[in-house]
Formats: C-alpha cells, structure tokens, sequence
C-alpha cells in the first residue's frame, strides 16, 4: 500500500506540473495588451512598454513560467495586476466558499447516491423502475434551472433560505449551512443521479456472483450480506463516478456562485479572466488542480483499500 500511495502522489504531482505549465501557456497566446488595458487607452506607446517590462511580458515565456514556478513552490503566487492584491491571500479567503458547496455536495451526491443505487439493485421491480427516469431527468436539467427553481420556491416565496450571501463556518455553523444549502442542492442532484446508476448497475453485478448466493445460503441476514459484502464491494465503482463528479461540481461552481452571489474563487477566476489578469488566472488555475488531484487521490486510496485488486492493477 505504501508502495502505490508513493506511486500515486508522485503521478498527481507531475499531472499538477504539466497543467500549471500549459495554463501558463495558454494564457500568454490570449490576444490582447495587459499592459494597455492596466494603463487605459490614452497611454503612450512608452508607457506601454515599460509596464509590459514591469510585468515581465517580455520574457521568453519558459522563462517566465520557470521565475513563476520558482516564487509558486515557496507559496508565492504573486499580486494582481489590477488590483495590487497577494493571490495567494484573495484565493485564501475565497477558496472556503467554493469548496463549502463542492465537497457538502460530493458527500451528499455519495451518500444519497449510493444508497438509492443499493437500494434499486437490491430491491428491483418498482423501486428499480423508479430509479431510471430519475436518474435520466438528474443527468438532463442543468444545475442553473434547479437554481432558479429552488430560489424561486424557498428563498423567494417560502423565504425560508438566503437567495445569496454567504455566512463563514466558524463564525455561525447554523448561518453557514442555511446559505449553503440551496446551492449545494443545485449541485448535487445531477451528481446523485450519475452515482445512483452506477451503484446500482455495480451491486446488480455484485449480487450475482456465486460467492453472495453462498452467504445467503448460509443464513446471514439480508442486511449484513448488503451493508459489509455488496456495498464494499460496489463501493469502489461509486468512488470513481464520485471522483469524476467532483471536478464536475467544481467547474458547476462556476454558475452557482454567480447566481447565489457568494465570494467563491469560480466568480473570482472569470473576472481575473475578463481582464487577463494573469497571476490570479495562474494562482486559481493551480489552486483549483491541487484540490481535485488531492481528492481524487484520497478517493483513489480509498478505492485500493476497499478493493485490494486496484493496487495490483
């Protein structure tokens, strides 16, 4: 185990190598002057040139990327070029919102997911009927139309929820799960329905081998065989759509926060974006990466300690 957790960290920081050099690329080959829209139009041409020098937007590019990497692995991602802020403290305080709403919303879509996917393989006829246009409508309405749906019904007319705003745990627990709640629910429910159809299409497969007929053939409990044989068994299928999920929830984010008016580091990267601004662009890009390659890299352990077959695979 040790030996592919090894393996697997150093994967994921070469994957956090390659994506941080190629967003750094691909930001410089956008067209436009930063330097002229910092100054304004009325800028002279001398101006212009000596604030793309102070920005280093004369570098050779590798050359930049190299100074850029050299300040990241120290916790330097540098100031904005418009405002003057530390990236790294604006990501700071904005990440805990984006990440409220993504990881509330993987673990709700795992657990609800999970066990109505259990439950339809186990229980079949009605229920399992149920599932499938369940499941379809999730995967069809797009996150923003349940959004407005739920601020409709219980921020607007029930009032019973913030239409925006977003309240910090540590100041008020109960204040921070009433303004998460409508926003994670406008995540999730595609999210549920995509691991809800993959659990039930594992444990179908799982409750068909001769090793699960034998356990019940010895008399165990219907609850034990499905709770410490299929689902553990099932489980690791359900990690990885979770997985795969959660970069979905992330880039969701992107809408969610806009609509719910919450200080999330998605609404944050599409303004940096408007006006290339390039070190918070390069800082959340980065941030954003290290976060999915840390959670898929648990999801992915948890799936090798569950299913030992992984590790060797």
């Amino acid at each position: 185990m040790i030996a592919y957790t090894a393996k697997r960290v150093a994967s994921a920081a070469f994957l956090v190598f390659v994506v941080s050099l190629l967003s750094f690329l691909l930001t410089r080959l956008v067209p436009g002057d930063p330097a002229r829209t910092i100054l304004g139009v009325s800028a002279s041409g001398q101006q212009v040139a000596e604030k793309r020098t102070e920005l280093g937007l004369d570098e050779n590019v590798f050359v930049a990327y190299a100074q850029w990497l050299g300040h990241a692995v120290t916790g330097s991602l540098g100031s904005s070029w418009f405002t003057g802020q530390d990236v790294a403290s604006s990501i700071a305080s904005r990440l805990p919102v984006t990440l409220s709403i993504a990881l509330v919303a993987t673990v709700v879509a795992g657990v609800i997911g999970t066990a109505l996917g259990l439950l339809a393989a186990v229980r079949r006829g009605f229920v399992d009927r149920l599932l499938q246009p369940i499941s379809i409508g999730g995967f069809a309405i797009p996150n923003f139309i349940v959004a407005i749906v739920l601020l409709g019904v219980f921020a607007i007319r029930l009032r019973a929820l913030p239409a925006t705003g977003y309240t910090d745990l540590t100041a008020d627990p109960a204040g921070w799960a009433r303004s998460i709640t409508l926003p994670v629910v406008a995540l999730a429910v595609g999210a549920i329905a995509a691991v809800a159809q993959q659990m039930r299409n594992a444990a179908i497969f799982v409750l068909q081998q001769d090793y699960v007929r034998s356990l019940r053939g010895r008399g165990l409990r219907g609850s034990t065989v499905y709770l410490k044989h299929v689902l553990r068994n099932s489980a690791p299928v359900a990690l990885t759509v979770l997985s795969l999920q959660f970069i979905g929830l992330l880039s969701g984010a992107v809408i969610i926060e806009n609509m719910f008016a919450l200080p999330g580091i998605a609404a944050m990267t599409v303004s940096a974006s408007t006006q290339r601004d390039e070190p918070v662009i390069q800082g959340a890009v980065v941030t954003v990466v290290v976060v999915v390659v840390l959670v898929n890299l648990l999801i992915d352990l948890a799936s090798a300690w569950l299913n030992p077959k992984v590790r060797t695979s």
